[in-house]
């Protein structure tokens, strides 16, 4: 599961991958820097993580991570192959939710594609691109489904009416994902992976002082996406740049309480793409190693196990199962065992964020 960092070229996009990642995507001052997508695998900052660490004293500590991918700025005639479009347009296909970026701060010394700052028309501009993409996608498969639909085949009907359905809302200048679609519906639409389906999180780039409240630039996108929705995020990129620079945990706690940050906005900007992805995070916690392991919402115990490995899941027993809470309350296994708080769990149980997991199996 991933997630694409998207929006017009100069906004600020491989500067936030530089942050999230560490890793030194190329940044510019000129469009098309970003060519080839970099992929970054990102820590997901978690106070239980640390919390467990504290109470179990293990010999490693591994986190949940995300992947993010840093895609080439998208211009006006993407769809058609201006710019970069279908390179742009294939990559933002393979990914699972979007973070598009904002420019929502003025600076005359960083130049703007469209020469003035305005997140709205920039907004709409890719929102265009992606729905023309989709509308040529529905079109192409509206010739194919029609045919089928005329021999009566029930399956084909019901697909042309939700082409039609979605085709409407692409041609009214809506996305996918504004869309009400019925459980059958969904499952239809996932396989035809439709861009603006894709859950979409707006990062407001903001200057340093804008950091904390936002400022007129982010009002506009509030209101423009209140029926979208759609997370919105203030960052103030290049300031979070800055302090991923510094290597003391003390001066970067120093540089956020300046700006009237309690913590980086970096850290909220992974846990909100992680939520985005409709992912959750398990513990194991050992002397060996206490970590936190990545499943999908609504993931059963035996799905949660195969994650560590798949005869887990195969041979499931039995998971045993402690509640984060119930575990930072009593301070260790041996205790939360004493108060009778380990619940025994079967195939059927639905994994709860935060559960404290072992698993028992026989292969």
């Amino acid at each position: 599961m991933k997630a694409g960092i998207v929006g017009l070229p100069n906004v600020g996009k491989s500067t936030l991958f530089n942050c999230l990642s560490n890793a030194k995507a190329q940044s510019a001052n000129f469009p098309f820097c970003t060519i080839e997508p970099n992929l970054g695998v990102v820590n997901v900052p978690d106070t239980r993580l640390e919390k467990l660490e504290e109470l179990v004293n293990p010999e490693k500590v591994v986190p949940a991570t995300v992947e993010i991918v840093d895609i080439a700025g998208l211009v006006r005639g993407a769809s058609k192959g201006e710019g970069l479009g279908n390179q742009f347009l294939a990559n933002i296909r393979e990914t699972d939710a979007i973070l598009h970026v904002l420019r929502c701060f003025d600076d005359e010394n960083i130049i703007h594609v469209d020469e003035t700052v305005d997140p709205i028309r920039d907004k709409e501009t890719i929102d265009i691109e992606l729905q023309l993409k989709d509308l040529e996608a529905v079109e192409k498969r509206l010739e194919k489904v029609k045919r089928t639909a005329k021999t009566g085949n029930k399956e084909a009907q019901a697909e042309l009416a939700l082409l039609l359905k979605v085709q409407e809302i692409l041609l009214e200048g809506k996305s996918v994902r504004t869309i009400e679609f019925t459980e059958k519906e969904e499952e239809l639409v996932a396989s035809m992976q439709f861009i603006t389906a894709k859950p979409v999180l707006y990062v407001c780039n903001v200057d340093e002082s804008s950091a904390k409240e936002g400022n007129a630039y982010v009002e506009r996108v509030k209101e423009a996406v209140k029926n979208e929705d759609a997370e919105i995020i203030i960052l103030a990129v290049a300031t979070e740049a800055d302090i991923t620079e510094l290597e003391d945990y003390e001066e970067r706690q120093m540089f956020l309480n300046d700006i009237g940050l309690e913590e980086a906005g970096v850290s909220r900007l992974i846990r909100s793409a992680y939520q985005l992805l409709n992912l959750q995070t398990y513990f194991t916690a050992g002397v060996k190693e206490v970590r936190a392991w990545t499943i999908p919402v609504g993931s059963t115990a035996p799905q949660a196990a195969g994650v560590i490995h798949t005869d887990f899941e195969k041979g499931f027993i039995r998971a045993e199962t402690i509640s984060y809470n119930d575990y930072e309350t009593y301070g260790s296994e041996v205790k939360v065992k004493e108060a009778g708080k380990v619940r025994v769990e079967g195939k059927e149980y639905v994994v709860v964020d935060g559960d404290v997991m072992h698993f028992r199996f026989n292969v």
